[in-house]
């Protein structure tokens, strides 16, 4: 069987043009798309995303604030940065990189970013909207997966779909879209028995575990499509969840790198566009 290779990199490239052609288009009446990117500590992998997203809005024709605080920063302190940027009339997004230090409270910062500023989608208003099926802001990362799956023309209408995975980031919003575009989904866990059983049932197959190889041929039904969030870092190598093997049974399969991880910049740059349009 051919594997098909959904090439991210290919597709957001084109997405990232077309957020360009916007973003000129909102100068033209004055108004600049603005994103606030806030950066406690010095976590190496942190930096590198931090950066990346930097060069994206700046290529874009965007403008980028990246705000560095130290690892030591107060609850407070990092709070006030975040209500200096809602009240910034110039930055449409705001984005906390996670994972924050660990006396820090994740949730709360979050929730402190007002809503139509939240361009990740984890503000709890527009995880709501996302539940009841209204227009709202969509996390990146499964926004990016829902349009992987469109441009390689895999429908989803009446289709079976597996999602191993339940973050708030990820694994839940990705069940929600996936139930809006007619799929019958199941959401597969850390506590779930026969995980095999669930996945060889899939006609789309999403993982986001986070473990190198998790994925294995016998677990993936012949012809599926696979969808590949996860990311480690094996050997300094940088692999996903799926086992390369698994091309000879998919019929579609996204690749680590450059599969998810460029759609997930692009949909962070499309969020913030619209948040930009919706000022205009």
């Amino acid at each position: 069987m051919t594997c098909m290779k959904i090439d991210g990199k290919a597709i957001a490239l084109s997405i990232r043009e077309e957020i360009a052609a916007r973003v000129e288009a909102l100068k033209e009446k004055g108004v600049t798309p603005g994103l606030a990117v806030i950066l406690v500590g010095n976590d190496p992998a942190s930096e590198i995303y931090v950066r990346n997203k930097g060069i994206a809005c700046e290529k874009a024709g965007m403008r980028s604030e990246i705000i560095r605080l130290p690892e030591d920063t107060t609850q407070e302190a990092l709070e006030s940065e975040i209500a200096r940027s809602n009240a910034d009339g110039g930055i449409d997004g705001i984005l906390v990189q996670l994972p924050l230090p660990k006396h820090l409270d994740e949730r709360r910062a979050l929730n402190a970013i007002l809503p139509e500023k939240d361009v990740d989608g984890f503000h709890p208003v527009n995880a709501g909207k996302l539940l009841a099926g209204e227009k709202t802001v969509v996390p990146c990362t499964p926004k990016g997966c829902m349009r992987l799956l469109a441009e390689a023309g895999i429908e989803t209408e009446g289709k079976e779909a597996v999602v191993i995975g339940r973050s708030n980031i990820v694994g839940k919003p990705m069940a929600l879209l996936l139930t809006q575009a007619n799929c019958t989904v199941t959401v597969c866990h850390t506590r779930t028995r026969d995980l095999k059983a669930h996945t060889r049932r899939a006609d789309i197959l999403v993982s986001s575990v986070g473990k190198a190889g998790f994925v294995t041929p016998d677990m993936v039904k012949p012809g599926a499509a696979v969808i590949d969030v996860g990311i480690s870092r094996v050997d300094g190598k940088v692999c996903g969840d799926v086992a390369p093997e698994v091309a000879e049974v998919a019929g579609a399969l996204t690749p680590v790198p450059g599969g998810v991880g460029p759609m997930t910049i692009a949909m962070l740059l499309e969020n913030a566009v619209e948040a930009a349009e919706c000022r205009a």
